[in-house]
């Protein structure tokens, strides 16, 4: 269950990161000039990683499941 517990905590750890930038994107300063538009390209890319981390911790979570499964189908 190693692996599963390491699984979960990235899951944990991908949506502190996705919170932060969002939080990002909710207060981001408008630009100076009094323009109201406001850069979001620095969040955007910040959003990706927890998503690819995320999607990553599920595939192993995933696989861990499969693996338990066919361990138990064996044994049975």
């Amino acid at each position: 269950m190693i692996g599963f517990d390491t699984s979960l905590e990235g899951l944990s750890r991908s949506e502190a990161q996705f919170n932060q930038a969002v939080q990002q994107i909710a207060f981001a300063p408008l630009r100076p000039g009094g323009q109201d538009t406001v850069s979001l390209s620095d969040p955007a890319v910040q959003l990706l990683q927890p998503k690819n981390n995320f999607d990553a911790n599920t595939k192993a979570i995933k696989i861990q499941d499969q693996m338990t499964q066919d361990l138990l189908n064996a044994i049975g």
